[in-house]
């Protein structure tokens, strides 16, 4: 009930201006961000390198409107790629196509990310690219496929809510695409979309099959924690770790031929575990001062959260 409300007031400037004035809330985002600087992220990379686990570097920011703004977002993920070449951490970046000027025009945005891409390659390091709600799927897939035909260091999200992405799945493993598989946060109508959660429970198990059926068909090459050729299974969902898991198990797939990806400030004792279990576990570790919609998807997906702001707001 409440989701749709929240992920409305992630992208409403009013609300925006309103729930950031409170230093409640930016505390609070604190929990899922890393920091405003690139600094503070290696920080956070550099303690998750020391748990023995690698991690995808996000710098906040999306639905850029203006060409100056998106090379603005080219140049600060180069500077990233950067300083984790020179920090030596374990780990890639992942970024969000509306932040490099997808809604400005889609060459220009193709181009930025390529900037990102090659750079990326020079330093021995690889390049996701978020999925972001289904307005953005065909121009996501067709800058994927142009970049992929180029660069063997670049992957894809695909989101398990969505009817179509077994077909897309498919196809992308076909073509030994790199990919991470996560549930979906954005508020998609039941028209393309599963409406229960079941539902999207059950078809993120049948797309992790095909995922780990292709790591054992096609072995990966070996890795590092900065490039990651394996198939990325995003959740924190005890059920469909378990589920992975026992699949693995059940086609004999060593635990390093897959990695399970999660999100910073979320389940850190089920991190820990994994990795301790002998499990590749990457963590997204978002920073920057865009952090706003980023902690509002984060209170969709886990109303406690809310809660806990809320009544925390109202004790003052």
């Amino acid at each position: 009930m409440l989701r749709a409300p929240i992920l409305y007031l992630s992208h409403a400037r009013w609300a925006r201006s309103f729930i950031t004035r409170f230093g409640l809330a930016r505390r609070m985002a604190s929990r899922f961000v890393a920091g405003e600087t690139i600094g503070d992220a290696i920080q956070t990379i550099q303690a998750l390198n020391a748990r023995g686990i690698n991690a995808t570097l996000d710098h906040l920011g999306e639905s850029v409107t203006n060409e100056a703004e998106a090379t603005r977002a080219a140049d600060d993920y180069v500077h990233a790629l950067e300083q984790i070449h020179l920090s030596q951490v374990r780990a890639n970046v992942s970024l969000k196509l509306t932040q490099f000027g997808l809604v400005v025009d889609e060459g220009f945005c193709a181009r930025n990310v390529q900037r990102v891409v090659e750079k990326a390659q020079a330093v021995d390091n690889f390049v996701r690219i978020d999925m972001e709600s289904s307005a953005q799927l065909e121009a996501t897939l067709r800058i994927f496929r142009s970049l992929a035909e180029h660069f063997d260091n670049v992957g894809l999200v695909l989101q398990a809510y969505l009817y179509r992405t077994e077909e897309d799945l498919r196809t992308l493993v076909a073509a030994c695409a790199r990919l991470r598989l996560c549930k979906g946060a954005y508020q998609e109508p039941a028209a393309i979309a599963f409406p229960k959660k079941a539902d999207v429970d059950a078809n993120y198990d049948r797309l992790m099959q095909i995922m780990l059926n292709q790591a054992r068909a096609v072995p990966p090459l070996g890795h590092d924690g900065r490039f990651p050729p394996l198939p990325a299974l995003a959740t924190h969902d005890e059920r469909r770790i378990e589920a992975a898991k026992a699949y693995a198990r059940q086609i004999n797939l060593p635990r390093d031929y897959f990695e399970f990806q999660m999100l910073h400030g979320i389940r850190r004792e089920l991190q820990d575990q994994l990795a301790r279990d002998g499990f590749s576990v990457r963590v997204y570790v978002p920073y920057g001062t865009e952090w706003y919609p980023y902690f509002m998807r984060r209170l969709a997906e886990r109303p406690a959260n809310l809660w806990f702001f809320l009544s925390n707001y109202l004790r003052r």
